[in-house]
């Protein structure tokens, strides 16, 4: 089923801590009686030569200009999804934290704008082991922020980054994202379970394997009585290059091939049904659709 911009409630809110920080707290949209919201977690802040990768700046600058992306530095918002349905409340990916990047790690002030408490939360499902998604897991003090939570990662991603060859096989410069995954899984091991793709893992929750970002990265469709949404996580890594040129290998990827062979299947599938996406990286509240355009392919905010 085709959906269209009817088919969504959306309100954007900012509590007076919001404010204060610079935030956009957060947007909603309701599938059946499926409440979905997007809270912000601030932002990443990256030096333009992280979109080139093996590409040239002759190849990229012209593509970040016709999104007035001409400065220095990139700052792709960081979007993380709460599902509440029921006595069910699910978060899809848990932010940065404090201990990653001074722009971001701020969820807590997204979810008090909400109404919502850490301790309200029932499920934490992850899209994959990288700090922004994950190293969100534990507080100021060193304790789990949802500490009543379940905690599910699918079974190749955490197969990956828990294996003790990994720091072995892995590049320097990710050296860091390794003990991180180790740690922060580490902290919810008691309670982590694990999944493969296309399992139902929870009512109306569905994996879909979409490889190539890391090892296991999972995205995750929420369906409801013929309306459905895809959580895309960093499998659509932004709003310009990847939609642009997604067959593009992206420095971002873990194994660039299989990264921008997942994209260009993601796009050609989702302009096609029209089914609206989430994305991590996209500009917040990172709820949209894909469009094709000629031989490429735009983001269509929600």
């Amino acid at each position: 089923m085709r959906l269209t911009r009817r088919h969504f409630l959306w309100s954007s809110a900012a509590t007076a801590a919001g404010s204060l920080l610079g935030l956009r707290a957060h947007a909603q949209a309701m599938i059946g009686d499926m409440q979905i919201d997007t809270l912000s977690d601030g932002n990443l802040v990256l030096p333009k030569s992280f979109a080139l990768g093996s590409h040239s700046e002759a190849e990229v600058q012209p593509i970040l200009d016709g999104y007035g992306l001409s400065a220095e530095q990139l700052t792709p918002d960081c979007n993380v999804t709460l599902l509440q349905v029921g006595d069910r409340k699910v978060m899809f990916d848990v932010g940065a934290g404090a201990n990653f990047m001074p722009s971001a790690g701020k969820l807590l002030d997204a979810l008090d704008a909400l109404g919502v408490y850490p301790e309200e939360i029932t499920d934490v499902i992850f899209t994959h082991a990288h700090p922004d998604h994950l190293w969100g897991v534990l507080d100021d003090f060193d304790d789990l922020l949802f500490p009543e939570a379940d905690y599910r990662i699918g079974r190749v991603e955490c197969d990956y980054w828990l294996d003790p060859t990994t720091p072995d096989t892995i590049s320097p410069e990710r050296l860091a994202f390794v003990g991180g995954a180790i740690r922060y899984l580490g902290a919810v091991e008691d309670r982590l379970t694990t999944f493969e793709g296309g399992e139902e893992i929870l009512p109306g929750v569905t994996a879909k394997a979409t490889y190539g970002h890391t090892p296991g990265h999972m995205s995750f469709e929420i369906a409801q009585g013929g309306e459905s949404i895809l959580i895309v996580g960093d499998a659509i890594g932004n709003h310009h290059l990847a939609f642009e040129r997604p067959d593009w290998t992206s420095a971002s990827d873990h194994d660039g091939e299989a990264g921008a062979a997942t994209r260009v299947a993601l796009m050609n599938e989702l302009a096609d049904s029209g089914q609206p996406i989430i994305g991590y990286h996209l500009p917040f509240p990172g709820i949209g659709r894909v469009e094709r355009t000629g031989d490429s392919f735009r983001f269509v905010p929600a």
